[in-house]
């Protein structure tokens, strides 16, 4: 991988790892339609590392609150009620399908789960699923001629159930297209939570899936086409854009629609679908030699 490929690379992880368009798919089709080889599973994981680092940075106070809350619950039973505490816990519970399956998987997501009709699938199927989690909440907050306005459920609300659905919507993302954030957040949608709450969970959720899942990979850098050098430039690359994208993100979802990144996901995977079936573009586009 040259340092060229890595900055372009980098900077599609940062862009899009907080948009719910899936950025795995992104660095996928990136090197597809560059000729470039699939930079792969490994060098997607350490990334993204990089991007949740900005998270660690941007949520900084929350994160600090509920730990701090977390480790006194361990000793102090009058503590397990607090909000915090129980946040502490409900992102454990919640990253444990992503574990579990993430380990089980490993071999189809680094096969498999790689070809390029299969992300086309996803980003539109997942993307029909978003628009309607998106409709509904605007109706339950606009309420209509006919209704009225329907009071969502913010971050206070979270019960076990709610974390273990929130967990296995984003173990749906370890299949490229789906999208980490488009998933947890259609789910957190469909059972009725704000915009801005499930975007802050689905967030707060991915830092120990997505961290564990780097460290996990570090071992495979260097080998294939992968070198540490353009890994490390690339994760620094997808930390400066991803900042600034996860403050754009959350400031835009209090007011706006999810509905351009619903049409860009329909667009793109039928895109795929037309160049995969014209022959123009192989659907193992750059695994061989990635």
């Amino acid at each position: 991988m040259s340092w060229f490929e890595s900055f372009v690379l980098g900077l599609v992880q940062g862009l899009t790892e907080f948009l719910p368009i899936s950025s795995s798919a992104h660095l996928r089709l990136t090197a597809a339609f560059a000729g470039w080889h699939d930079p792969g599973a490994a060098f997607t994981a350490i990334t993204q590392i990089g991007t949740e680092t900005a998270v660690l940075i941007y949520f900084r106070k929350d994160i600090a609150r509920i730990l701090s809350a977390w480790f006194r619950s361990l000793t102090d039973r009058a503590m397990r009620s607090d909000h915090d505490a129980q946040m502490g816990w409900l992102v454990i519970v919640g990253s444990i399908p992503i574990g579990v399956l993430g380990l089980t998987l490993k071999d189809q997501i680094e096969g498999p789960f790689r070809d390029l009709r299969l992300i086309a699938t996803t980003l539109i199927v997942m993307g029909i699923v978003l628009g309607v989690a998106d409709r509904l909440a605007a109706r339950d907050e606009s309420g209509g001629r006919h209704r009225v306005v329907k009071e969502r459920k913010t971050l206070k609300d979270l019960s076990v159930k709610d974390g273990l659905i929130y967990g296995f919507c984003q173990a749906m993302a370890l299949i490229p297209g789906v999208s980490r954030s488009g998933a947890t957040i259609s789910g957190g949608l469909l059972m009725g939570y704000t915009r801005e709450s499930a975007a802050r969970y689905s967030f707060l959720l991915a830092i120990p899936a997505v961290l564990a899942s780097g460290a996990y990979e570090l071992k495979d850098v260097g080998e294939g086409h992968v070198s540490w050098g353009p890994t490390i430039f690339a994760t620094l690359v997808a930390f400066f854009v991803g900042y600034a994208v996860i403050a754009w993100f959350m400031k835009f979802i209090t007011t706006k629609s999810f509905m351009p990144f619903v049409i860009y996901r329909i667009l793109l995977g039928i895109l795929i679908f037309a160049l995969v079936w014209s022959g123009a573009l192989s659907p193992h586009a750059g695994e061989s030699a990635g």
